[in-house]
């Protein structure tokens, strides 16, 4: 087999283990700090909240420094040091003995985490240009898969082992990850002979000084914003919907609803993006994501509202793969991982605001007006690739 192909696959497979086993603890995490010794409501919701996107913050500030060492040392390498290092980390969660513990434990996690974005950058520099936005497609899929999965595996897990034995399972299944890297991903990597010193902030201005580099980190900060403003309360849009107290099924199928929809677009709109241009099926995909958001405000059951989310997933299967694409296009030489590495904290930056920002909304408008107002940053999107991301890359063209 070529070997960006065997690579492609085994990262999938690693991929998807490692989401798999980081979102096993979704469906728990305030049970847990029940056990923890957390027994106020309150308490719980401001600590699972706190606990949770702590993840985010250090991952958002430590992802360009990742980024600058992986493109002076290989990118396998920071494969690696990230599944191995949260291995130990998910294991230590285990045994954590109150909140003060797991949430530095967890802002440990974020800060050596960055297993998805190395992985993206080794794909994207190892393949050849033609077929990269189908290996990044590919890749998401992977991704995606392991990101449904896990809450269900890990709900499963836990009615059956116990909450602590759940952290032992999630860096059993990391650490498998990282040894398929170790000993079955080749990496054709030269390190450069003498690197030169550079500050992030120089790094930051020499890649954002190359045109629409900007443009297109706000675009991807602009949909995880969106997206993931809406996806905590689904359930309690389900709830309405159905009447139902016990909802919980029926909200993850209306959360996965659009998850596998992902999984299932991602190949195809990344082979797209090879022969028509990344940047036509980001813009389209983005617009279809605008127009099929808009009829969730307006559902009046359960399966209609399944059924529109399915349909958003099939256009944001082609949003983060070419927007990868794209950023390997446009990279400088040899700094290919810090541009995705500052892609990340973006990426991150939309992880963290989006939740706040939707309960915010949410008080106020309600879910309906969310959703509206979801479609709207993902039209603000639209606006940035139509007013600054297509011209400047057709004029890179033309010269």
């Amino acid at each position: 087999m070529v070997r960006w192909r065997k690579n492609l696959y085994i990262l999938m497979a690693a991929q998807f283990f490692v989401m798999a086993a980081m979102t096993m603890i979704v469906p728990f995490l305030p049970l847990y700090l029940q056990e923890l010794g957390v027994t106020d409501p309150g308490q719980i919701s401001i600590w699972s909240g706190v606990i949770f996107g702590v993840n985010f913050l250090t991952a958002f500030l430590f992802a360009p420094l990742w980024g600058k060492i992986a493109d002076r040392q290989g990118r396998k390498l920071m494969v690696l040091r990230s599944g191995f290092g949260m291995a130990i980390v998910m294991v230590l969660m285990g045994f954590a003995t109150g909140p003060w513990s797991l949430f530095f434990l967890r802002m440990l996690n974020g800060t050596i985490s960055g297993f998805i974005p190395a992985s993206i950058a080794l794909v994207s520099t190892n393949t050849p240009k033609e077929y990269a936005g189908r290996a990044l497609g590919m890749l998401q899929s992977g991704t995606v898969a392991g990101t449904i999965c896990g809450p269900l595996i890990g709900g499963l897990l836990a009615d059956a082992f116990g909450f602590r034995a759940i952290f032992n399972i999630t860096g059993l299944g990391i650490a498998v990850a990282a040894v398929a890297v170790l000993f079955l991903v080749k990496e054709d990597f030269e390190k450069p002979e003498q690197a030169e010193k550079t500050k992030t902030s120089d790094d930051f201005k020499r890649i954002a000084g190359v045109q629409p580099m900007i443009p297109l980190y706000t675009v991807i900060f602009l949909v995880q914003f969106a997206l993931i403003g809406v996806n905590p309360l689904i359930s309690v849009f389900v709830g309405e919907l159905s009447g139902r107290e016990e909802n919980a099924f029926y909200a993850g199928l209306a959360v996965a609803s659009l998850g596998v929809a992902n999984m299932l677009a991602s190949p195809k709109l990344g082979k797209l993006s090879d022969t028509k241009g990344a940047q036509y099926v980001l813009f389209g995909s983005l617009i279809g994501a605008v127009l099929l958001s808009i009829p969730q405000a307006f559902v009046t059951n359960l399966w209609q509202l399944i059924a529109a989310r399915f349909f958003v997933g099939l256009c944001l299967g082609g949003l983060l793969p070419a927007a990868n694409t794209l950023i390997r296009q446009l990279s400088p030489q040899g700094m290919e991982s810090r541009a995705y590495g500052f892609s990340n904290s973006f990426l991150f930056l939309g992880n963290m605001l989006g939740p706040a920002a939707g309960g915010l909304i949410s008080a106020a408008l309600g879910m309906r007006g969310l959703f509206l107002i979801s479609a709207a940053i993902l039209g603000a999107a639209v606006f940035v690739m139509y007013t600054k991301v297509i011209p400047k890359l057709a004029q890179r063209t033309e010269s």
